[in-house]
């Protein structure tokens, strides 16, 4: 978020560039600046085009709206606020950006169900919580993610990302300001059938 706006987020890149959206009014949201945002999706361009994505902690939807500006196919955010939902409902609508669904839940119940699979992860979850290595547990072990998928993990720069679950590597690692973000890739799946 730039100085001097306040309660709006400005897509950086893509169909939607320069639009600005709502931010929700909710305590200790905190949008992924501009700089991050910029860096992540650079990161990203080889893959973005046609991908499934998961905005898990979507809060201001500052990656889901940034990865459907840049042709994702699908953008599912999850967000446990009714507030939230609805702002991102209606900044949706208002992008016209039908690839982009929202729903209300917690993140690590609705992960302890079984979906996906998603080409494209992004964990920014609230940092006073510890919600970082419970959600990478969870995506590994319930089939949230595709063959070779990419998980975006964001966290205070003070702080060491978490244990990566087996078949994850740490491919980019980089801090701006206060916050450390990661990307990890996710190594193809095994068939592990009976042998024979």
């Amino acid at each position: 978020m730039r100085a001097g706006n306040k309660g709006q987020l400005r897509i950086i890149g893509g169909r939607y560039r320069g639009r600005r959206l709502s931010i929700p009014a909710q305590p200790g949201l905190r949008p992924t600046a501009d700089r991050v945002r910029e860096t992540l999706f650079n990161w990203l361009q080889p893959v973005i085009l046609g991908s499934r994505c998961l905005d898990l902690f979507a809060g201001s939807g500052a990656l889901g709206f940034e990865a459907a500006s840049r042709g994702a196919d699908e953008v599912l955010m999850i967000d446990r606020s009714e507030p939230v939902t609805q702002v991102l409902a209606a900044s949706a609508r208002s992008l016209g950006a039908a690839q982009v669904r929202v729903r209300r839940a917690d993140a690590l119940h609705w992960l302890a169900g079984s979906g996906g699979p998603f080409d494209l992860v992004f964990l920014d979850p609230p940092f006073h919580k510890d919600l970082l290595a419970p959600s990478c547990t969870l995506l590994s072990s319930r089939g949230w993610l595709a063959p070779g998928a990419l998980v975006y993990l964001e966290v205070p720069a003070s702080r060491a990302l978490p244990s990566l679950p087996t078949g994850w590597t740490l491919i980019r690692d980089k801090r701006a300001g206060q916050v450390r973000f990661a990307l990890a890739a996710v190594e193809p799946q095994k068939c592990n059938g009976p042998e024979g």
